[in-house]
């Protein structure tokens, strides 16, 4: 799945978003790190009303449905909650809206009438991977290793989203919420996500303004909700383990554990 994602920021945006205290989880002069449990603001772009010109807004980070209408509600859906009897109840990742299941879940009318684009200038993800420890034996948990992926020949490029608008009855504010629609993972990424194999559907310049503009049948929406954009056109980094602390979160290091990368 897709939960950490960046994108870089001029230095003006960066004294804006520094004197609105927005909650990234890291931020310099070049690179915002959002993380997706943060709940927080990320920049969308979605079609202005009567228009085919875009705007790009800030939305919350984890689509709610219209149901969840209230703080406690939404904190309830989010994180999870006990009942009076005691029992947990899980919470709901809504952070990726899966592409094969997009018109069966609760994204359906979002996709039929409010697709939008994520812009992000790179992810994350994690490569698990089997180690020995110091006893010689395979330890039970896979020991994980984070991943910048990123685009070849494109600085800035854009994913599938969905949005909502929610009603939050206690605040009387209208929140807009989205999820990132994810895809089967490509070769290269199968290697890097091997626990889900997984990807964000990334999306070309002629399907990024098929997705936002056209009036599409179900079927056209499925397929390029699936979307897989080709191994040979990614690249990817190894980052140490620890990089959201770090003065240079992208600095490349190089494991001996993990195996290496194979483009198809």
């Amino acid at each position: 799945m897709c939960y950490y994602n960046g994108i870089k920021v001029t230095k003006q945006e960066h004294i804006r978003l520094k004197a609105l205290e927005r909650k990234f989880a890291f931020l310099n002069e070049d690179l915002a790190i959002h993380k997706g449990f943060d709940y927080g603001d990320f920049p969308v772009i979605r079609p202005q009303a009567n228009s085919k010109e875009t705007e790009r807004v800030e939305m919350q980070w984890g689509f709610l449905p219209p149901s969840v209408n209230t703080t406690e509600k939404i904190k309830n859906f989010r994180f999870g909650y006990k009942d009076p009897k005691g029992i947990r109840h899980k919470p709901y990742i809504t952070l990726n809206a899966t592409g094969e299941e997009l018109l069966s879940k609760m994204y359906k009318d979002a996709a039929l009438h409010r697709r939008c684009l994520i812009p992000s200038t790179g992810f994350f993800e994690w490569m698990h991977v089997q180690v020995v420890g110091k006893s010689g034996k395979l330890l039970k948990t896979p020991e994980k290793f984070p991943y910048y992926i990123q685009l070849r020949d494109e600085e800035e490029f854009y994913m599938a989203g969905v949005w909502q608008p929610v009603y939050i009855k206690d605040t009387g504010l209208t929140v807009d919420t989205f999820a990132i629609v994810t895809a089967e993972a490509n070769s290269l990424m199968k290697q890097i996500h091997n626990s889900k194999e997984r990807m964000p559907t990334i999306l070309p310049g002629d399907l990024a303004e098929v997705w936002l503009y056209k009036n599409l049948s179900d079927q056209e929406i499925v397929d390029i909700a699936n979307y897989q954009v080709a191994s040979d056109d990614m690249k990817a980094r190894s980052l140490h383990k620890d990089f959201l602390k770090r003065q240079n979160p992208l600095e490349e290091v190089i494991y001996n554990e993990p195996p290496k990368l194979v483009l198809a």
